[in-house]
C-alpha cells in the first residue's frame, strides 16, 4: 500500500511565520508524528509542538480542540474509515503502472494545521471570499488555522514532485447545528496530473497549451504565457482560455468515467446520476455529481480541471491535471442509513460493534431517546444590529457548553423594538443524548449555563 510519510519527499525548506513560535528547531506541519497536546494559553495556543500567538483572529475553542487526534478515518471497522478504504482501494485499481503497481498515493496523518496562504491564497480564493471569513473557518490566529478543507494540502504536495494523490483528514468549519452539519468532519480529496507526452501518446502533434491566448481584459492583444490578466476574471465553463480544447476534453473525459465508475462502486450499478456545472476558485470548468436517492438528487462530490496557474506556480509544466473532494460523512451517512452526524464521534460499543469486515450494513439503532428543547431569548447590546451578530459564534458557545447532546439549534424569532430600537433573538435548542435519556433538570443546568456564557462573552440580556 503507498502510503508515505511526507516529510521524506518535501525537500524545500519550511520557514517559520514570527506568529508561529518554534518548541525547537524548525516547525513542522507536515505530519502527525504526535499528539496535538491542545492547550489555550492566556497569550499562546500550544498545537502539535508548537506554540502560537493568539490575536484578534483566534477563535478556537476547547470543544473543537478536542476532536484533534480522533482520527475517525483511519479507526478500523468505523463507518468513515471503511468508505475511506473503498474509494482508495478503487484508485489504486484505476490507475496501475506499466510493473502493476498503483500510481496513488495517500496522505492521510497530515497535521491539520495549515497556514492562510495554504488554504486560500495558493488555490486562487480571492480576498473578498466568504470562506475566508472568521465567522466560517477555526483561526489559530491571522496567519494559521485549522485546514477547512483538505484541498489546502494541494499545492505542497505538487510541489514536492507528486502528479497522482488522495489526501485523506478531519477539516474544520464553523457551521449551524442540525443532523447533518457537525464543526468536524472529513473529507477525501485527489489530484491528478497527466503531462503533454502521456495525454497525447498517440497524437504527439497536438498540445495542452495554445501558444496565443487571451481573456476578456486584454484588450483583444494575444496573450503568450502566463503574464497576462489573471484568469480568474475570465470564468468559461468549457475550458480555461491557455488549454487547447482538445486537453480539455481528454482530461475531463477521463475524470468523469473514473468519477462515475467510483459512484457505481459505492452505490451500484444501476445508480441514477447526473453532471451539473459549477464553479470552484481553483478549477475551470467545474462540476458537482449528483446521485437520485429517495426520491432527491444529492451532490456527492466537486471535481473539475485544476487552474493552470496553481500547477505553474507548483513548478509544473506542459501538463493538465483534474481534482475532484469528497465529504465522508455524507457518503457514509447514506450507504450506512446513519441518521445523525454525530454518531460518527461516539464510543459506543453498540454503534461501533455493528460494522466489520469492510461491509457496508445499515444502521440498526441502539435506542430512541426523547428529545428535550428549551428557548432561549436575549437581547443584543444597545447599537448592535441583528445583522451584526454572527450565528456561528452563538453555535459555538452553544456547542462548547452542551456538547454533543446538542441535537439542533433553530433561530424561531427576531424582533427590533419599534421605540428603543433594541433587537432581541429567540433560538430553540434541542437536546437529546446518542446513549441515555436525558432529564429536563440536567437540560436546564445546560441550558442556564449556555445563557450564562453568552451573557459573559456577548454581552445580552436574557428575556
Amino acid at each position: 500500500m503507498l502510503i508515505f510519510n511526507i516529510r521524506q519527499i518535501v525537500t524545500r525548506a519550511w520557514r517559520p511565520h514570527p506568529s508561529c513560535v518554534c518548541y525547537e528547531g524548525k516547525p513542522s506541519h507536515h505530519t502527525r508524528h504526535y499528539g496535538s497536546q491542545a492547550k489555550i494559553n492566556k497569550d499562546t495556543i500550544d498545537l502539535y509542538r508548537q506554540q502560537y500567538i493568539r490575536d484578534s483572529w483566534t477563535n478556537l475553542t476547547p470543544k473543537v480542540l478536542s476532536h484533534l487526534d480522533r482520527n475517525l478515518h483511519l479507526q478500523r471497522n468505523h463507518p468513515l474509515s471503511i468508505v475511506r478504504d473503498r474509494i482508495v482501494k478503487y484508485f489504486y485499481g484505476a490507475y496501475l503502472s506499466p510493473r502493476g503497481n498503483p500510481l496513488f498515493s495517500v496522505y492521510d496523518n497530515l497535521s491539520p494545521v495549515v497556514s492562510v496562504e495554504q488554504n486560500f491564497d495558493q488555490l486562487l480564493i480571492p480576498q473578498d471570499h466568504p470562506s475566508r471569513a472568521k465567522s466560517d473557518c477555526y483561526y489559530v490566529n491571522k496567519d494559521y488555522l485549522l485546514r477547512a478543507h483538505t484541498t489546502a494540502h494541494q499545492v505542497e504536495l505538487i510541489q514536492a514532485g507528486l502528479d497522482n494523490f488522495l489526501v485523506v483528514g478531519d477539516v474544520y468549519r464553523r457551521d449551524e447545528i442540525d443532523a447533518t452539519h457537525y464543526p468536524v468532519f472529513h473529507q477525501l480529496d485527489a489530484v491528478r496530473i497527466v503531462h503533454q507526452d502521456k495525454l497525447f501518446e498517440r497524437n504527439p502533434e497536438l498540445k495542452i497549451h495554445e501558444t496565443h491566448y487571451k481573456t476578456h481584459l486584454s484588450n483583444g492583444s494575444p496573450t503568450t504565457g502566463t503574464t497576462g490578466s489573471p484568469l480568474a476574471d475570465c470564468i468559461d465553463q468549457h475550458k480555461q482560455p491557455c488549454h487547447t480544447l482538445e486537453a480539455v476534453k481528454l482530461c475531463e473525459h477521463e475524470m468523469k468515467k473514473i468519477l462515475v465508475g467510483l459512484v457505481q462502486k459505492l452505490f451500484g450499478e444501476g445508480i441514477k446520476y447526473r453532471w451539473v456545472d459549477a464553479y470552484f476558485p481553483f478549477t475551470q470548468p467545474s462540476w458537482e455529481l449528483e446521485i437520485y436517492f429517495n426520491g432527491n438528487w444529492l451532490e456527492i462530490l466537486g471535481c473539475g480541471i485544476t487552474r493552470n496557474e496553481i500547477l505553474e506556480r507548483a513548478g509544473v509544466q506542459n501538463s493538465i491535471a483534474y481534482a475532484f473532494g469528497v465529504g465522508l460523512e455524507r457518503l457514509a451517512m447514506i450507504l450506512f442509513d446513519i441518521p445523525d452526524i454525530r454518531l460518527f464521534w461516539s464510543t459506543d460499543s453498540g454503534f461501533l460493534n455493528q460494522f466489520r469486515d469492510d461491509r457496508i450494513v445499515k444502521y440498526k439503532p441502539i435506542s430512541s431517546y426523547p428529545q428535550c428543547s428549551n428557548d432561549l431569548s436575549f437581547w443584543l447590546p444597545e447599537g448592535m444590529a441583528i445583522d451584526q451578530f454572527s450565528l456561528n459564534d452563538f453555535y459555538d458557545i452553544v456547542r462548547s457548553v452542551g456538547g454533543d447532546i446538542i441535537e439542533q439549534v433553530t433561530l424561531i424569532d427576531r424582533f427590533t423594538h419599534p421605540k428603543t430600537g433594541k433587537s432581541s433573538l429567540c433560538f430553540r435548542i434541542v437536546y437529546r443524548h446518542m446513549e441515555r435519556t436525558l432529564t429536563q433538570a440536567e437540560v436546564n443546568v445546560v441550558h442556564a449555563k449556555i445563557g450564562s456564557e453568552l451573557v459573559e462573552t456577548y454581552h445580552v440580556s436574557i428575556r
